[in-house]
């Protein structure tokens, strides 16, 4: 009697998950929160304006004001494209038609993806210790782009000492780009 009393409960709880996932999946508040992104990042991309400097390593200092809603709609268009990506990917690694090649080729791209998302959070970390208020950085390739939010004034010697810590977490790079937006 106890094991029909298991069985039972455990076909429930399958159940319920498997309604709870429908639910999440087909759900009409994740499509307009996609869209409000996509709203949001058209609005940053018509504000934008960037004035360039020339370090003494040969690397670019972009400075740019911009308010919090662009900073986290950049945010928000580099989690979505990433997140598109890899399930590109995963419907490449899936597909069984394909030579075991290109299906490995897949995986190391997205294990390439993770392993630059993972530098990317480090570096972000290792950049607010430096007593700065929030950071963004994007690696796209040989080129990282780097936006700081900072109370203090922004210094040549500081987008330096980044761009040194950029170049030593994440390896040789062609182009590192270091932002500051003052916040107020």
């Amino acid at each position: 009697m106890l094991l029909k009393k298991q069985t039972v409960w455990l076909l429930t709880m399958l159940s319920l998950v498997v309604v709870l996932s429908v639910y999440y999946i087909t759900s009409p508040e994740q499509k307009s929160n996609e869209l409000a992104a996509v709203k949001q990042e058209e609005k940053a991309d018509q504000k934008e304006t960037k004035t360039d400097t020339e370090t003494k390593d040969g690397d670019t200092i972009i400075s740019q004001v911009a308010g919090d809603e662009e900073f986290e709609s950049l945010r928000l268009k580099l989690q979505d494209d990433r997140s598109e990506l890899k399930e590109q990917l995963t419907d490449v690694v899936a597909t069984t038609g394909l030579p075991p090649n290109e299906r490995s080729e897949a995986v190391d791209q997205m294990k390439k993806l993770n392993e630059i998302a993972q530098k990317e959070q480090t570096l972000e970390t290792l950049i607010k210790a430096r007593d700065y208020e929030d950071v963004l950085v994007r690696a796209d390739g040989p080129t990282v782009k780097i936006i700081v939010k900072s109370k203090k004034e922004s210094s040549k010697s500081e987008a330096n000492a980044i761009i040194k810590m950029v170049k030593k977490e994440i390896g040789e790079t062609n182009f590192v780009a270091v932002e500051f937006q003052p916040t107020k």
